[in-house]
């Protein structure tokens, strides 16, 4: 059976796939401009006898499925989502790594946003649920990531509230997002590891999941508007929480 493939639209995207793992472009397609940026690439893939193809516009939109392909679509295949397990609970907390954990985040773009936040600080982890509602790493997110989805690895859990239980009693400070309510965000934290869990832009943490919290923490504003986009709170929690830990 062939393996769903992916198509990754812009330079930044296209470059840092290949940077960190260049045997993975399957095809090359671009315009004339793009091409001239791309040399080092075009020889890669001539030495594995890949395809790789200077086209119109038009033809690079219809490959791309989109007008915002920036001019270059590299096709590789989709990305396999694992799970995790006790191990890597356990493997995390002993080197007390950073997490990022996504509630039903259903927006590709803040999916893609958040993985270049995450990427920025050096938070290497991001969990999201088998859930229907929450957005996978294709090709919108992957986009917008601007290279990050490539420096951070996605996991999927089949079940984040347990997950996050999980974590806690391995020492975790499972820290949830609240619109309000929460404990006010101070840069200096415990000295746990910790991993943020954002909700639904909609709806919030579930309620098993906020039940999983070992706190919630709210971000002060001015109270002018009600909350902040959930990537946009996304960085200001991974900056306050987890950069630099």
């Amino acid at each position: 059976m062939k393996s769903p493939e992916l198509n990754l639209c812009g330079l930044v995207a296209v470059r840092s796939r290949f940077e960190k793992d260049p045997a993975s472009i399957k095809r090359l397609f671009f315009d004339e401009a793009t091409g001239r940026k791309v040399g080092v690439i075009c020889k890669a893939l001539a030495a594995g006898r890949k395809v790789y193809r200077c086209v119109p516009a038009a033809e690079l939109e219809k490959i791309a499925g989109s007008i915002h392909h920036g001019g270059i679509v590299a096709v590789i295949d989709a990305p396999k989502l694992r799970a995790p397990d006790a191990r890597t609970v356990a493997n995390w907390a002993a080197k007390r790594t950073p997490l990022v954990l996504l509630d039903r985040i259903g927006n590709a773009h803040n999916l893609g946003a958040i993985a270049r936040t995450a990427a920025f600080f050096g938070v290497e982890n991001i969990v999201i649920p088998a859930h229907p509602q929450a957005a996978l790493p294709g090709e919108a997110a992957f986009r917008v990531s601007e290279g990050g989805l490539e420096q951070v690895e996605v996991w999927r859990t089949p079940d984040l509230a347990k997950l996050m239980r999980e974590l806690a009693a391995a020492g975790y400070d499972v820290a949830g997002a609240a619109a309000r309510g929460g404990k006010p965000v101070l840069l200096a934290g415990p000295a746990k590891p910790v991993a943020v869990v954002l909700g639904n832009e909609e709806h919030g943490l579930a309620a098993d999941v906020e039940r999983a919290c070992t706190r919630l923490v709210t971000i002060p504003g001015s109270g002018r508007v009600e909350s902040l986009n959930v990537s946009v709170a996304g960085a200001v929690l991974i900056y306050a929480l987890l950069a630099g830990r």
